[in-house]
Formats: structure tokens, C-alpha cells, sequence
């Protein structure tokens, strides 16, 4: 066999007093789909880092196709071939596609005359290579999120990359888009690039992955084959115990209506003859593709947008939502998709995001009470198990699964009666969506009416007591998920003929 084109041993990596990496080895052969696995804090990142030349490590070698090294720098990873796609891409919104691809490409001297027809020319053939349908002179900030990536895995491409770091790459895209990328990185497979693959979806882990490697306190746990592994196997690897209730099954039957909608609509939404009804204590799931109304939906209930047509119902009485102050006044709570930007303010205090929301009981006449304020979050850092030595921290510097909690903390804080979480566990590790579906289960234990947005079928389906799917704006059936599998919710997202479930 020849030489891997990355190998990593015995890698080392201290920050003070904190060992990030413990001896981590680490292999990727050419053509190979190389799973990472690890809940946050692991060491991948560290990991991933050292191998583009951001982090030294402390010990150990890294040889590329061979060539060995004690360190790499960002320069000479890019000469080797090492790229690394992120979650985020790394695009200038403000140029066109082919100026990003070219900033990648061409050598950064003075007075060079710029060939723009050349760079146009270089951008298509490689965006037709991986097979993305995107025009050169688009401006990036026209894109789509998926449409971004694409363009970055075309610039990496182009620059000569033979190693493909993937670091979540599909946290933020639909399941359509979830497949056309795994199909992508297929074709790149079957080119002889090498891909180191990091997700937090075992699904996506069994559908594209060849080997998987395990990484835990800093420590690699093995390499095994993937058809080798069970999912049940790797949770346990990664989190160090069995993981038999990342779906907890509900603890109680429900109750009355808490929240009741009749023909709801908003023109300016593209919602339209909504109809639905949450019971105190139940999970109401929505599924559906990207631009089904899901979200939009969620923004008229809590009066981002408010409705222009229909009725809202709360525990039987008539009310009108036009604003969030309002929603909130009724008892509803919205924890929204993005957490970095409208969930918490990273720059701020754990403490001063969770109270937020509830200024105008904890500061009655406006008068400071700062005791109240970080007895409050000290109650619901400890129920919520928010990882932090403080309140007084900021909540940047936490994990995605604590910032989740942060933002579920503040909207619980001002007691409601119906609470609405729009992705609840995207892009967060195994343990902390187990720790996040427990802490929802709990909730709708005592009580609370849950509405639950997910792109995740397997999550939808494990945590919802009725499933509505939606489709272009209008909620199209409501499914039992006893009774009903993905395909059904795929089925019925489609506008296909769906299985186990009644009409809406």
C-alpha cells in the first residue's frame, strides 16, 4: 500500500494547563473518506489546526504523502494541498465568485495585469467539475449557503488540494442539500482526493465514510472500518456510556390546548390556512423542506411578522399578536434558529443574556436589582446544566450545545406557557442533543407546550408526539410518528401520497 497522504503520531497539544491532544495518531490514504468523530472539546479542532498549520504541536510528526515534519505553517499546508472547508465559509460577500476563486489561485504580486476573462473562464470549469451550477460573476453575498460551500471546494480544488479537511459542512443545509453535498464528496473521493469528514451526524458518518476515528479527551479511542461500527458503538465511544435515550419517550399524556390556530396566514410570509392545535405536556414537530414556511410560521406566532389573515387561540382565548412584547405577554417563548446571531449576544455575560427577557419582573419600576438577576441565572445554569464556572463569563466562550442552553434559559425565565424552538440541536455534539432533548422532554413534563422545527428526520420522529409537515407555506398533513418512518415525512414534504397520518 502506499504511503497515507496524511499521517499524524503521537500528536501533542497543551494550552496552559489544559491538554487538548494525548498522543492522537491519525491516518488518510488517498481516495478515502476519513471520519472524526468526538462531542465538543474532544481535541478535533485542536487536531484539525495542527494539520493546517495554525496550531505547533508539542510532540509528535505530521508526514504528508511521505514527506515528514515536525510543524506545518498555513503557507506550507496550502503548498502541500491541504484545505479546509468550515461551516462558515471564508468568502468575501462583496466579490464575485470568480474573484474568490482567483484570490486562492493566482500569486499575490504587485502590478500584475488582471486577466478577467481568464479568471472568468478558470472560475466556470472548476465550479463545473464538481458539478455546481453558479455564475462566475455572481456576488458571493447573493448565495446560498450550500452555493458558498460549493464555491469554496472549487477554490480548494483549484489551488491543487489533494486533502480535504470538511469540518460540518452540512449543519446549516436542508436534507436535499445534505444529499447533493455527499454526492460531491463521492466524486472528489473518486478523484484520489483524500477527506477528512467531521459531522455530528452519525447518519451522514455510515452514508459517506469508509473509516472513522474516534477522539475523546484528547485521546484517539481507535480507528475502525465503518461497516465495521454500529451507531450505538460510536456514541459510546464518544461519550463514554450508552446513549439508549437521545430520544426520551414522553413521561405523561397531554393535557388541554394551550395553543390553538385556525386558517392563520400572512401574505408578506407566504403562510397560508394554517390550522393546528398544542396541548400542554405534547411535542408538536414540523417538518418540511427548505422555504416550506416552518420558520415563517414561527416568526407570525411570536409577531416578528404578524398575521394577516386567521385566528390565534391561547388556552381558549382569542388573542393578537403584533409583536414580540406581545407574544411574550401571552405566555409564548421563541428560541430562533441562529443562535449566534438572534439567540445570544456572545459578547455579553451568561447572566445578562439569560435575564433578557424578564427585565420588567426582575427590575420592577426600573430599579436595579442584581442580586435577583444572577440568582436567576445561577437557578437555571445549574437545571439546564450550562457548563460555565460563572454567570459572569461570556457566552462566546461557551460550546454551541451551552449556548443553547443560554438561549432555552432566557425565554424559560419568563414562564411560558408555549414554547417554539426552531433547530434546537443544529450543530451541536451527540451528548449535549441528548442533554437538549432531555432537558425538552422535561419541560413538556410540567407542563409546557412544546413546538419543535427540526431538518433532522430521526429527530423529529424521536422527540415529537404529532408530526405536522409543511409545504409551500400551507401545513399539509399531521403524522403519528408511532405509526409513521422518514420516508413518510419525506413523502408528504414532497406532496407525495404520506402513510400514517390523518388530514390537517
Amino acid at each position: 500500500m502506499d504511503a497515507p497522504l496524511l499521517q499524524l503520531d503521537q500528536i501533542t497539544k497543551t494550552f496552559l494547563a489544559v491538554r487538548a491532544l494525548r498522543g492522537v495518531s491519525f491516518a488518510l490514504q488517498a481516495g478515502e473518506v476519513h471520519a472524526l468523530l468526538g462531542e465538543n472539546g474532544a481535541g478535533k479542532s485542536t487536531l484539525i489546526k495542527v494539520v493546517t498549520g495554525a496550531h505547533a504541536p508539542d510532540g509528535g510528526s505530521i508526514a504528508v504523502a511521505g514527506e515528514r515534519f515536525d510543524h506545518l505553517t498555513p503557507a506550507r499546508a496550502h503548498r502541500l494541498g491541504i484545505a479546509c472547508i468550515y461551516q462558515q465559509p471564508a468568502l468575501f460577500p462583496d466579490l464575485s465568485v470568480a474573484e474568490n476563486i482567483a484570490l486562492a489561485l493566482e500569486p499575490p504580486t504587485p502590478f500584475r495585469r488582471v486577466r478577467w476573462g481568464e479568471r472568468r473562464r478558470r472560475a466556470r470549469e472548476l465550479l463545473d467539475r464538481i458539478g455546481a451550477a453558479i455564475d462566475p460573476n455572481a456576488e458571493v453575498r447573493t448565495l446560498s449557503m450550500p452555493e458558498q460551500q460549493l464555491v469554496e471546494i472549487a477554490k480548494a480544488i483549484g489551488a491543487g488540494a489533494r486533502i480535504l479537511i470538511m469540518d460540518e459542512p452540512t449543519a446549516s443545509l436542508t436534507q436535499t442539500e445534505v444529499d447533493l453535498l455527499l454526492a460531491l464528496v463521492r466524486t472528489l473521493r473518486s478523484q484520489g482526493v483524500g477527506i477528512v469528514y467531521i459531522s455530528h451526524r452519525l447518519e451522514e458518518i455510515f452514508a459517506v465514510a469508509d473509516r472513522v476515528t474516534v477522539l475523546r479527551d484528547g485521546e484517539s479511542l481507535g480507528t475502525h472500518a465503518v461497516s465495521a461500527v454500529t451507531e450505538a458503538e460510536l456514541i459510546r465511544l464518544m461519550v463514554g456510556r450508552e446513549m439508549a435515550t437521545i430520544y426520551p419517550p414522553s413521561e405523561a399524556p397531554p393535557g388541554e390546548v394551550a395553543l390553538s390556530v385556525r386558517a392563520l396566514g400572512c401574505s408578506a410570509s407566504g403562510v397560508r390556512g394554517v390550522s393546528f392545535e398544542v396541548r400542554a405536556g405534547e411535542i408538536f414537530g414540523l417538518a418540511g423542506l427548505v422555504g416550506a414556511g416552518r420558520t415563517e410560521l414561527a416568526r407570525i406566532l411570536f409577531g416578528l411578522t404578524p398575521a394577516d389573515a386567521g385566528t390565534i387561540e391561547i388556552r381558549g382565548e382569542p388573542v393578537r399578536i403584533r409583536s414580540p412584547r406581545e407574544a411574550a405577554g401571552h405566555g409564548l417563548a421563541y428560541v430562533p434558529e441562529d443562535r449566534r446571531r438572534h439567540g445570544v449576544i456572545l459578547p455579553m455575560s451568561i447572566g445578562t443574556n439569560i435575564s433578557m427577557a424578564s427585565h420588567d419582573r426582575l427590575f420592577p419600576g426600573g430599579w436595579l436589582r442584581m442580586g435577583a438577576e444572577r440568582a436567576l441565572a445561577d437557578r437555571f445554569i445549574r437545571d439546564l446544566a450550562v457548563k460555565t464556572p460563572s454567570a459572569d463569563l461570556a457566552a462566546g466562550g461557551l460550546s454551541g450545545g451551552n449556548q443553547q442552553k443560554v438561549a432555552l434559559a432566557r425565554w424559560l425565565a419568563t414562564e411560558p406557557r408555549v414554547l417554539i424552538l426552531d433547530e434546537p440541536t443544529q450543530g451541536v455534539d451527540i451528548g449535549a442533543k441528548a442533554e437538549i432533548h432531555k432537558i425538552i422532554r422535561g419541560l413538556a413534563a410540567r407542563g409546557l407546550a412544546v413546538i419543535l422545527i427540526s431538518s433532522e428526520l430521526p429527530e423529529v420522529l424521536g422527540m415529537s408526539d404529532r408530526i405536522g409537515i409543511m409545504r409551500g407555506g400551507e401545513l399539509i398533513s399531521i403524522l403519528d410518528p408511532k405509526r409513521a418512518s422518514a420516508h413518510d415525512v419525506m413523502a408528504a414534504a414532497l406532496g407525495q401520497t404520506e402513510s400514517g397520518g390523518v388530514a390537517a
